[in-house]
């Protein structure tokens, strides 16, 4: 694994990258709930060379992948060859997550864990970002295995309001 979020990849280090499992988990296939379906931990920045294993698997879940889109800022410049799969960029605000669609328009929404991520910390994000009752936004599962700084919350302010009553009183 290379060490760094800027390192060029050499011929050498693709052809690691192809022969190395694709890391890749994925919510039991149900109906979906939270912000993601699962986790993709790519080895590289390097999106054209980590895209090839990961739409392989996707396939048997999506059909034919048609698109994929991703935070351009997040991964090394893109070239396009004549490709079937359409790549497009995510708005600025949806980072750490990239989106496949399949020929049907099913899509899947996955945690990107960064490739340089420490293994304890990388292992912990897949598994958060996994788990079918995750809820959670990609940065706080992220920052819950300290690959991101936790944000304070913001204090919200609600107006008062009476509790209601569920269940009998006891006699």
């Amino acid at each position: 694994m290379t060490s760094g979020s800027h390192t060029d990849i050499t011929d050498s280090t693709a052809q690691a990258t192809v022969d190395a499992p694709l890391r890749l988990w994925l919510k039991p296939n149900a109906p979906p709930t939270g912000h993601v379906d699962g986790a993709w931990w790519p080895r590289s920045r390097a999106l054209t060379d980590e895209l090839a294993a990961l739409i392989d698997v996707l396939t048997s879940r999506l059909g034919p992948v048609t698109r994929v889109a991703f935070a351009a800022d997040a991964w090394h410049p893109v070239a396009v060859a004549d490709r079937a799969v359409r790549l497009t960029a995510l708005r600025p605000r949806e980072k750490n997550i990239v989106r496949v669609s399949g020929s049907d328009g099913r899509q899947l929404t996955l945690l990107v864990v960064p490739p340089e991520a420490p293994a304890e910390a990388g292992h912990d994000a897949v598994m958060l970002a996994a788990r079918r009752a995750n809820s959670a936004e990609p940065a706080d599962i992220l920052a819950a295995a300290g690959l991101l700084p936790v944000v304070p919350q913001q204090k919200v302010h609600r107006a008062w309001r009476p509790r209601l009553r569920t269940r009998h009183p006891h006699r």
